[in-house]
């Protein structure tokens, strides 16, 4: 059993956190500090945050009170902080991430792998140094990416995955040789709402990708502002499954058309 520093922010940590705590000693929880959320922007709690409280795990939103104590190790999984070197030096400090480093380093590696239409990927468990996700690879595991995988499913696979390696590394630290990255590094970044917009010129499938990494693609369809939640690709063609009109609830596509009363469907106008 090992002493462990969990540091995560997301949802989808939440089960590899949670795995962890029922095979190793967890010291404490570093999060994001609560933000505002919703219409009303209430000051919401992290998912990590909430299950922390819920386990009785003394938790820290503020890494100005990092102490490493007696931990064996740190673990960081899609925490959103950047940790400097400072806190670096004094402990162990180790971090899943869910592509195949050094291809997309950087905040938003899953969206990076969906949007260019990658078939396989992989999670490595990596020491974490000074440059962006830059460090020496201890584990490495690779997994397929389906064509109609989004960023939660493929997150749901990454976790599964790193709950696997964490335990197999933490039972024998010693065995796992930290392995230099081979490659030319791809930064990715943060998207916003330009990267959501759907270029019509586009193939299916790289509009296919777009909005199953990103959740959505945003467009007008005969003239009304819409966003398209779910697609497929069915013999090279774009087929549309679930859309949403601006100020409407999401609906299936042929809900959306018999709305249309026998208009001829124009994108993007």
């Amino acid at each position: 059993m090992s002493k462990l520093i969990l540091m995560g922010t997301n949802e989808f940590v939440v089960p590899v956190f949670d795995a962890l705590s029922k095979t190793h000693q967890i010291l404490s929880v570093f999060t994001r500090a609560p933000k505002p959320a919703g219409r009303k922007q209430i000051l919401t709690k992290s998912p990590v945050h909430l299950w922390a409280e819920k386990s009785g795990i003394p938790v820290h939103t503020s890494i100005r009170e990092f102490e490493n104590g007696d931990a064996d190790f740190v673990v960081v999984m899609s925490y959103g902080v950047i940790l400097k070197d400072d806190v670096l030096a004094s402990g162990n400090f180790i971090n899943i991430h869910p592509s195949d480093l050094p291809k997309y380093r950087g905040p938003s590696p899953i969206r990076a792998t969906l949007k260019n239409g990658d078939e396989k990927s992989a999670v490595c468990l990596i020491k974490i140094v000074h440059d962006l996700d830059a460090g020496d690879i201890y584990m490495r595991v690779p997994f397929d990416v389906d064509i109609n995988d989004t960023n939660e499913t493929v997150e749901a696979k990454t976790g599964k995955i790193a709950i696997k390696m964490l335990n197999e590394f933490l039972s024998d630290p010693e065995k796992y040789k930290p392995m230099a990255q081979v490659g030319t590094p791809i930064i990715t970044h943060k998207f916003s709402s330009a990267d959501t917009v759907i270029d019509w010129n586009k193939s299916p499938m790289e509009i296919h990708n777009l909005i199953r990494a990103y959740g959505a693609g945003r467009t007008k369809i005969n003239g009304t502002d819409v966003k398209i939640l779910k697609t497929t690709i069915e013999n090279d063609n774009l087929k549309i499954l679930e859309i949403q009109p601006a100020g409407k609830k999401p609906m299936d596509w042929k809900s959306f058309v018999n709305g249309l009363r026998g208009a001829e469907v124009k994108y993007g106008e």
